[in-house]
């Protein structure tokens, strides 16, 4: 089933609505072209984020770590912190939209400084 404006994957919600109608026009397309669901939200989401925002070297990167008893936001090498949280589920719900806001690019730490996940590639 294609997707549209008000119906399309969770995914595509944090993400600004440039970003969403292009990723939905693209995931279109590959669902036509036979991929499968997975695939076609994946390679869909990415190319519109390429097109729309730029290539991920090119835009903003953010860092989610530990500190001492806490968790914080910062822009990658700068020494400010931009928020910070007792907890990583918290500083998440609020760095997610600053990431998403500033077309950055977000990469959440473990608590022992290992890479978990990078999201808006």
């Amino acid at each position: 089933m294609p997707w549209t404006k008000d119906d399309y994957p969770d995914t595509f919600k944090n993400v600004s609505a440039d970003v969403r109608n292009k990723a939905i026009e693209i995931g279109n397309a590959l669902l036509r072209e036979g991929y499968e669901e997975g695939r076609a939200i994946s390679i869909g989401l990415s190319q519109a984020r390429e097109t729309v925002e730029g290539k991920a070297e090119d835009r903003p990167h953010f860092e989610v770590r530990s500190r001492e008893d806490e968790w914080v936001l910062k822009k990658k090498s700068a020494s400010s912190v931009i928020y910070k949280e007792n907890t990583k589920s918290a500083l998440l719900k609020k760095a997610k939209p600053y990431v998403t806001n500033h077309e950055g690019v977000l990469t959440v730490y473990h608590e022992d400084g290992t890479k978990e996940q990078t999201l808006y590639e």
